[in-house]
């Protein structure tokens, strides 16, 4: 690969991105400026200067990034890329476990609890049958971990009683997850952290595998994946990180901008580059953009410019109600499919602030007959119910799948209490085993009695005898009238029944179980799947074959992103997403910006301002501050046209109050006589600005 190659198509500042590579680089990518191109070249680059693929790491946030990340990088340098660590930063952390939790007394195949298997030791830990109470527990476990402090530090620093009452939770919580050989989502970060700062050994092992690390979104990281990074690279500091200040939106998952005015001072010989020029939106756009964020304070000030053209103006819509916004934003489609090239309802975006906002746009574009997706939304085989069930047929292919013998063995209850399963889970770790092959130990009457052993015993036989029964179930007919006895067996309608408040909502998770297994018993009959992409041929298949592919489950609600549909879409799940055309729906005060607390300030007998009226303060700005991030991003989805739109009647409650616009219109300067700025000129400024670091370049090169 030559040099030509490895920096071709890449502007002038993506090029000194790419080309920097001995020492810490912070590049400050705005929207649609080509952070990933930058990203792949760089891993490019690295290797073409000598660094093996295998000791570069790219961490992002989500698998799907990593996956498009890495097909990218494919296409780039070939199979090298299959050689590079591409991954999110929790499978980061799974990597470092699996290799060296030893020492914190973790075997490799430690399990991994997710959000249902968590909410459910909660309950237990807190002896509550209150959903509710244990999400807000969990919650707030959730964010003291990714702060970084563990039980300990969580009561030391408690404020009030209720968060004096979960951080003794969390000690119990804690311990249920050591005897389960468990951990959670946010202990893919806090472990390692830990393994890398208390360890050496450890540590020094990874910043000599890693010899360069790259971070995309790095604005989103929280404060532990900040100290993880610090600790992967070490001294040397040979990183890059991509990210965007004025794109973090996540401050209420933990996500700081802290981490960016740590890292000048954590590494003083930071290289900053700024991407400033778009390739997805118009000039128009983008200075609707550029006056938004305006108002924010910046760490590092940057302007974003296009060469796309002015292009169409930034419409403002207002509407009467929430239904009559839905009405005119569906119009509105439907006249720019008419007369637009863009034909494909892809094409097209409805963005808004809050998942609730979504129903009467839902009601108008099915009335248009216009075929929609709500993305983020719940996908079919994330639902508790079918997860129970999965959880059942992993424990029939692998026995050995702790986390699916957790779930099964408690949903539905069989009368084994959570004291019989933590000693089951302290003594399969002592003897480095399975808790189901712990189970059938000769040694577990030792630290258990006869009662609970006969009870482990017995869930063991039945799931021997389920497991023997999918083996020799074969074709549709066999595998329906199977599922239905088995269903029947574990009780696990009347599980459901007595699992939720009502009814109604008990049975219609029900019939999501009927619908699973029915798929499951049509699959059986050999019936291709259109829709998981799978064809099984004529030929029947046993329940335990069918079983065996129960991992591409996940994949079914992926194949939307191939349907021609129109988005409908929160802004936080739009982030990192482009249409053609975007509107922008519900801008009014109380909605974008959220609610903001704005009651006049506390004043202490001096006059002056109370520390708590000024926390109050501060807190409410930084909200607003978030917020109008929020609304950039949403602004820059769009690449060709963008709407913005707004109600001057809401609905609360069953009352209609009067609404206005979000002062965010206002912020967009839409109406005033501005200096468009000449993209030409800017680029022109951008060139003569790195020709003379060039030369300065040049110079310094040849007195040494």
């Amino acid at each position: 690969m030559s040099a030509a190659h490895s920096i071709s198509g890449l502007n002038l500042a993506q090029q000194e991105a790419v080309n920097y590579m001995h020492g810490p680089c912070l590049v400050l990518a705005g929207a649609g400026s080509g952070k990933t191109r930058v990203i792949t070249h760089k891993i490019a680059r690295l290797i073409q200067t000598g660094m093996p693929a295998e000791r570069i790491a790219a961490i992002t946030f989500t698998n799907k990034a990593a996956s498009e990340m890495r097909e990218r990088a494919k296409s780039l340098i070939g199979r090298a890329a299959g050689e590079v660590l591409i991954c999110t930063f929790h499978a980061l952390g799974v990597r470092l476990m699996r290799q060296d939790g030893a020492v914190l007394g973790l075997k490799p195949q430690f399990s991994i609890l997710d959000a249902d298997d968590v909410l459910g030791i909660l309950k237990e830990c807190g002896a509550t049958t209150d959903a509710a109470t244990a999400r807000q527990w969990q919650w707030t476990i959730s964010l003291w971990k990714n702060m970084g402090l563990n039980a300990e530090a969580a009561l030391a620093q408690a404020k009030d009683e209720n968060e004096r009452h979960i951080a003794v939770l969390m000690t119990r919580y804690e311990e249920r997850l050591t005897a389960y050989q468990s951990v959670d989502f946010d202990d893919l970060i806090g472990l390692p952290l830990k393994l890398l700062r208390d360890f050496p050994e450890v540590r020094e092992k990874w910043q000599k595998q890693l010899g360069h690390v790259l971070v995309d979104e790095y604005q989103d990281t929280n404060a532990t994946q900040y100290e993880v990074l610090k600790y992967l690279v070490g001294e040397r500091g040979r990183f890059t990180a991509v990210g965007d200040d004025d794109q973090s939106i996540y401050g209420w998952r933990g996500a700081t901008l802290d981490n960016l005015k740590k890292l000048p001072l954590d590494f003083p010989k930071l290289k900053v580059v700024k991407l400033e020029q778009n390739y997805r939106s118009t000039s128009a756009i983008l200075r609707a953009a550029n006056n938004v964020i305006g108002p924010n304070p910046k760490l590092f000030p940057k302007t974003l410019f296009s060469e796309l053209g002015e292009g169409e103006p930034v419409r403002v819509v207002d509407a009467d109600h929430e239904e009559h916004e839905a009405e005119r934003a569906v119009a509105r489609i439907l006249g720019l499919r008419a007369n637009s090239q863009h034909k494909e309802w892809r094409d097209f975006a409805i963005l808004y602030r809050a998942n609730h906002m979504a129903k009467p746009f839902e009601k108008a574009l099915r009335r248009a007959q216009v075929p929609y997706k709500v993305s983020g939304g719940q996908s079919f085989f994330d639902r508790a119910e079918i997860k129970d069930l999965c959880a059942w047929f992993r424990l029939w292919v692998n026995n050995d799948d702790d986390p699916a013998f957790l779930r099964a063995i408690t949903s539905p209850k069989r009368g084994i209490g959570h004291q019989t399963l933590q000693t089951l889970g302290e003594f399969a770790s002592r003897y480095k085993l399975s808790l189901f092959a712990a189970l059938f130990s000769h040694s577990l009457p030792s630290v258990l009695n006869a009662r609970a052993v006969g009870s482990l015993h017995e869930f063991g036989r039945f799931l021997n005898d389920q497991e023997y029964r999918a083996r020799h179930t074969h074709g549709a007919e066999e595998a329906r009238a199977f599922l239905t006895d088995w269903l029947k067996d574990i009780a696990y309608e009347q599980h459901l029944h007595e699992g939720e408040d009502n009814d109604k909502a008990a049975a219609a998770r029900w019939t999501n179980v009927l619908e699973f297994c029915d798929w499951m018993a049509g699959r059986c009959g050999g019936q291709i799947d259109d829709a998981a992409g799978v064809s099984t041929s004529n030929a029947t298949k046993s329940l335990l074959e069918v079983a065996q592919t129960i991992s591409l489950l996940s994949t079914l609600s992926e194949r939307e992103k191939d349907q021609d549909v129109l988005t409908l879409s929160t802004l936080h799940a739009s982030k990192g997403l482009e249409w053609p055309h975007v509107m922008l729906v519900g801008v009014n005060e109380g909605l974008l910006p959220f609610k903001l607390d704005e009651a006049p300030a506390r004043e202490d007998g001096d006059g002056a301002e109370s520390p708590a009226a000024e926390s109050a303060r501060a807190s409410t700005q930084q909200r607003l501050e978030e917020e109008r991030r929020l609304m950039y991003v949403g602004i820059t989805r769009a690449r060709t046209t963008l709407a913005v739109s707004w109600t001057r009647r809401r609905k609360k409650g069953r009352e209609m109050v009067p609404g206005k616009p979000s002062r965010f219109i206002e912020e967009m300067a839409l109406d005033k006589t501005t200096t468009k700025e000449d993209p030409r000129e800017k680029l022109r400024a951008l060139r003569a600005e790195f020709a003379q670091k060039a030369q300065a370049a040049a110079a310094s090169a040849a007195k040494l």
